[in-house]
């Protein structure tokens, strides 16, 4: 396990084992996503892609939200500085949330507080959203005059596309609950245990396969909207059944004993 390292962009990194924890780690401002705070993010999240020791990520956020979304105070004093204010799409940088989807290390959500606007969409970048239960869900965008770019996108393949419309056009929130009934979240377990649950899942995803659970991923993500038979010829990322991995798992498996991974 590593110490935590705290960037001053209010990013905390910790490794654990194989598992790569960040936290989004500015309460005083309800962890908004500044500018900086994106790009530390997608810094890390190329890191933990390049780094074949991390074989699943956990990002949270510090305090009582999971993250407010954009930084708004930010915008606004970029807007009384008369600066051109650039979409999320055509920026010199990547998307954090393109990036988000196209690591092909798990990411999974420990949302132990409110995710709202900008942060509710991080959540929605990631895997698998593990929350606290009663929190707040959704896309305010509409009631400020912004977009919601990628929730206008990613938010209708999630749920049905009824009540994706009605939380769009409304910027209402829904709860937890309501999202885990639509499928939207995983599993609402007590405040107090979902970090706990979200370290545990990401450790269990960490104990299999590199190879196939990167394979998996980024063949379930590059097959959604293709037809069935273009998607069962896709062949992404390294081959698993062409590994080293595969011939020791079998042997693991026939043996009796725990796999032991080589990323190959």
């Amino acid at each position: 396990m590593s110490a935590p390292r705290r960037r001053e962009s209010g990013l905390t990194t910790e490794t654990r084992g194989h598992v790569r924890v960040l936290t989004l780690d500015r309460p005083e401002r309800r962890n908004a996503l500044s500018s900086a705070l994106q790009a530390d993010l997608v810094e890390e999240l190329l890191d933990c892609a390049a780094d074949g020791d991390v074989r699943a990520v956990v990002l949270t956020g510090n305090g009582p939200a999971f993250c407010a979304g954009f930084d708004l105070k930010e915008i606004r004093e970029r807007d009384q500085a008369g600066e051109a204010f650039r979409p999320p799409m055509d920026r010199p940088g990547r998307s954090l949330f393109e990036v988000l989807g196209e690591t092909y290390v798990p990411v999974v959500a420990a949302l132990t507080g409110h995710a709202v606007a900008g942060g509710f969409e991080l959540a929605l970048a990631c895997d698998i959203r593990i929350a606290a239960p009663g929190i707040k869900l959704g896309l305010p965008e509409a009631t400020i005059g912004m977009g919601a770019n990628y929730g206008s996108v990613v938010l209708p393949k999630r749920i049905p596309t009824g009540i994706a419309l009605e939380m769009l056009f409304t910027g209402e929130y829904v709860t937890s609950e309501d999202a885990a009934r639509w499928g939207l979240v995983n599993r609402v377990v007590p405040a107090d245990d979902v970090l706990a649950e979200a370290l545990a899942l990401a450790d269990r995803i960490a104990a299999n396969a590199p190879l196939s659970v990167r394979r998996m991923k980024e063949t379930a993500l590059k097959a959604l909207d293709l037809p069935l038979a273009t998607a069962l010829r896709l062949d992404v990322g390294p081959n698993p059944y062409l590994s080293e991995d595969r011939r020791e798992g079998i042997a693991a498996y026939l043996e009796k004993r725990p796999p032991r991974w080589a990323g190959r």
